[in-house]
């Protein structure tokens, strides 16, 4: 089959709509539902990215994909007890596959409500029971265990969309794409992230340590299909935060690291501690932990937090956020383009940043390293763009 008809294109109104390949087949096929365009879109782009994650860390991975960019990438990595809390799994055993898919899922939980997710591996029992939980729209994987496929097809009224990917295919080497009636063309973006591209530290601090290289090998994959501008940071073999799609740098740094405080917000005692009233949904329960750790609350949404609670949530005060975030450490950060200000530098450091991987060759480079070296980070230049549109 080289030809695959689709419920519409990107709007509703944007009929027929169809995927095809000019030669051979299409390289997948569905076991189940009916994926739209900006379905097929994630599946791809998701795709590539576990498939990159997997062949570079050596394990499991996975991603949750909202509009084209993740809003979460892991690999499968243990999860410590707090994380299972954090993320509502402390009460299922978790395959290393179905670890991957939480820990996507936990980096923005808001953000992967209604989620595309991607696979390195065949669909497993464990992960597809995460996924019957969860709300999602569909799933790409090289492969699904039969009990693991009737699980998920049994989702959303039986029409949640389940696609299979061959593994083995390989896109040819160049792409296109028609805008307006303007044929694009270029070669494929086969960077492939490899210890050469960590070569060049530049800061003082010259310690880059292995689970580093592993997390910056993270970040940096995940911006590879992440829509530009965009910032990336990483930690423990996954993605915490991510700023995408932003026209200036330091938005796309502030909004990956405002993420990221968020998740570690998450973990703090008094958050996991919450009450929520009997029957309350995952999804209304991580709008609920969304609303209780904002620092802007009005009067109306006070209320609307006390109608998801089991007693009163008094707010965290500004002191106890700033002391929590202070005990985070250890992050790592990619860019896809240089820093062109030390701005994104400082705000880096206030969510634990340690260490930077980004292009380089702005005007004020000098700037930034004297900016990491002042807060003891690790940089390193890349000389690599990975802008994706």
């Amino acid at each position: 089959m080289n030809e695959l008809p689709l419920r519409y294109g990107m709007n509703p109104h944007q009929k027929p709509a169809r995927v095809y390949v000019r030669e051979g087949e299409l390289p997948i096929r569905v076991r189940n539902g009916a994926p739209g365009y900006i379905n097929l879109l994630d599946a791809l782009n998701g795709w590539q990215l576990v498939r990159e994650l997997k062949a570079t860390v050596g394990l499991p991975a996975a991603a949750s994909f909202k509009h084209v960019s993740p809003a979460g990438a892991a690999v499968g990595l243990p999860l410590s007890n707090t994380l299972r809390q954090a993320y509502f799994v402390a009460d299922v055993e978790l395959s290393p596959l179905a670890t991957a898919y939480a820990r996507a899922r936990g980096a923005d939980r808001v953000s992967s409500y209604g989620d595309w997710v991607a696979l390195s591996d065949p669909l497993d029992v464990s992960t597809a029971e995460l996924l019957r939980r969860e709300v999602s729209d569909g799933v790409i994987a090289p492969g699904y265990e039969p009990e693991a496929l009737e699980i998920v097809s049994r989702k959303k009224n039986g029409s949640y969309v389940a696609v299979e990917i061959d593994a083995s295919f390989e896109a040819p080497s160049t792409e296109g794409r028609e805008i307006f009636g303007v044929s694009f063309e270029q070669p494929r973006n086969d960077f492939a992230v490899s210890d050469a591209l960590f070569e060049n530290i530049v800061t003082s601090n010259r310690e880059l340590t292995a689970e580093a290289k592993r997390d910056l090998a993270v970040a940096t994959i995940a911006l590879k299909y992440t829509q530009s501008n965009s910032v990336c940071l990483a930690i423990d073999g996954q993605v915490i935060g991510l700023g995408a799609g932003q026209q200036s740098r330091i938005h796309c740094t502030r909004l990956a690291a405002g993420k990221a405080d968020a998740w570690w917000l998450r973990q703090h005692p008094r958050v996991r501690e919450l009450k929520f009233r009997r029957g309350l949904n995952r999804s209304d329960r991580d709008n609920a932990i969304d609303l209780f750790l904002s620092d802007e609350r009005t009067a109306f949404e006070d209320q609307l937090l006390a109608r998801t609670l089991d007693g009163p949530a008094e707010p965290l005060a500004p002191q106890a956020r700033r002391v929590w975030l202070d005990g985070r450490a250890g992050v790592s950060l990619s860019s896809d383009a240089f820093f062109p200000f030390r701005d994104n530098i400082d705000r880096a450091a206030r969510s634990g940043v340690k260490y930077i991987l980004q292009a380089g060759g702005a005007l004020r480079d000098e700037d930034l390293v004297r900016a990491a070296d002042s807060y003891g980070m690790v940089m390193v230049l890349s000389g690599v763009r990975l802008f994706h549109h």
